[in-house]
């Protein structure tokens, strides 16, 4: 039976496991939504919706360099300090600093986006759509369409996985935290790219980190 995308947001949605365990429990159940939701339970994923009101305040901050062009400095937090030694959470926050490098997001969560910043966003992505000659009735739906484009942009957790495009960073959240046992989260970074803000000759170094990583 083929798993459609919607079978395993249902499963998600009614879990919050990681979407590669959603994906897997479909297949054992031969797409059975209830039989799969026994399955995540009983390996203990669906815990990780448990988690989510945990502190987490241990972790790592660590650095990527990209050719001396691109540095990314991030921090990830666990709630223990043993988790932090764990080389599947090291190789994690080294992924996620390499997202940051190739792919240049603003924020980490939609949350940390400014109203200002959002509002003008919507604004823009209005007068677009009536200069289209959209139709007034449903111009606030293309405007929701577009922003869930803009969001994916800019917050790193809605961008989509660099290394596997049907994966989204959230995903790899959710997906640690299932086969860790315990709430991880990332918290800040900090994108630096030479000469960023001056009058230079156009080079993609985004594009070229992105490449790298595939």
């Amino acid at each position: 039976m083929e798993i459609t995308a919607k079978m395993v947001k249902e499963l998600r949605d009614r879990t919050s496991a990681g979407m590669m365990d959603c994906k897997k429990a479909l297949k054992e159940a031969d797409g059975d939504i209830e039989r799969a939701v026994d399955i995540l339970r009983e390996q203990g994923l669906n815990a990780v919706s448990k988690k989510a009101g945990r502190i987490a305040a241990e972790g790592l901050v660590d650095a990527y360099i990209h050719g001396g062009r691109i540095g990314v400095l991030i921090e990830v937090n666990s709630e223990t300090d043993f988790v932090a030694k764990n080389e599947d959470f090291k190789n994690f926050v080294r992924e996620m600093a390499m997202q940051v490098a190739a792919t240049a997001p603003k924020y980490v969560s939609r949350e940390e986006v400014p109203e200002e910043v959002l509002e003008h966003e919507k604004s823009v992505l209005k007068e677009q759509a009536l200069n289209e000659g959209k139709p007034e009735h449903i111009v606030e739906k293309m405007v929701a369409g577009r922003l869930e484009k803009f969001y994916e942009e800019i917050v790193l957790l809605d961008q989509v996985y660099i290394k596997d495009g049907d994966v989204k960073v959230r995903d790899l959240v959710n997906d640690l935290t299932a086969k860790i046992g315990e709430k991880i989260s990332i918290r800040r970074f900090a994108r630096f790219e030479v000469g960023e803000g001056l009058e230079k000759r156009e080079e993609d170094f985004a594009e070229e980190v992105a490449k790298q990583l595939k």
